[in-house]
């Protein structure tokens, strides 16, 4: 009775039980996934509902790929269907979209049956990027920060920041001056690389007592590259 609910109403067929494997081998892959997000993600940019889509993902197009079989009219149905949503949501890390593809990946191989290979791959994928991050093996750029400093037009920018620049940065480059409020005020852009487990108020209560307490900006220059 339950095979029947299975069967398909083309050529093809869908087995019960090859259904429920494949959702199971979907969600093992999608799991692993997710969990070497987690792992491999920076202290505070971990997202919580990207972790469970990773999850989800792998099912979903595993479920596509069984209903879509080798019916070509029904893939163009469903390409059909598909084309009338749109999403709404900020752009992700470059990182981000090499999970979705991981995902769908592992998806598409569980859903034509390839569960070994969805494994390996998997499996191989996961670690390859867990050693990867563990071994800092990535750009510089994502701990670079953006420091913008506003300073009245009597400070001399040069050496106001010196002391507090040695004592809570590896590195300090100025990028950028630039005047502002009708060149009563400076705007001064530095990339600093702050040192490992400074206090981020401090150093900028140490600036504010230089810059006469005005605005201070610090962002990560990866954020700015994802605005852009």
């Amino acid at each position: 009775m339950f095979e029947s609910l299975f069967t398909s109403t083309t050529s093809g067929s869908l087995v019960l039980s090859q259904v429920i494997m494949t959702i199971i081998a979907a969600f093992l892959c999608g799991g692993l996934i997710s969990f070497t997000y987690h792992k491999t993600s920076v202290k505070g940019r971990y997202s919580e509902n990207f972790a469970l889509t990773m999850i989800l993902l792998p099912a979903v197009i595993a479920i596509i790929i069984m209903l879509i079989g080798s019916d070509v009219a029904r893939a163009f149905s469903l390409a059909g269907a598909f084309s009338i949503i749109r999403f709404r949501s900020a752009p992700g890390e470059p990182k981000d979209i090499a999970y979705v593809l991981f995902a769908m990946a592992a998806g598409l191989a569980s859903g034509v049956g390839a569960f070994a290979y969805a494994a390996v791959f998997t499996l191989i994928l996961c670690a390859v990027m867990y050693i990867l991050f563990k071994t800092r093996f990535k750009s510089d750029l994502s701990e670079t920060k953006q420091l913008v400093i506003t300073i009245p037009e009597d400070l001399d920018y040069e050496t106001a920041f010196d002391e507090p620049m040695k004592q809570f940065t590896n590195s300090c480059v100025l990028k950028r001056v630039k005047t502002t409020a009708l060149g009563s005020l400076y705007q001064i852009y530095y990339e600093i690389d702050l040192k490992e487990n400074v206090s981020t108020k401090a150093f900028i209560d140490e600036l504010r007592c230089r810059n006469g307490n005005l605005n201070i900006s610090l962002t990560l220059v990866s954020d700015l590259i994802g605005e852009a």
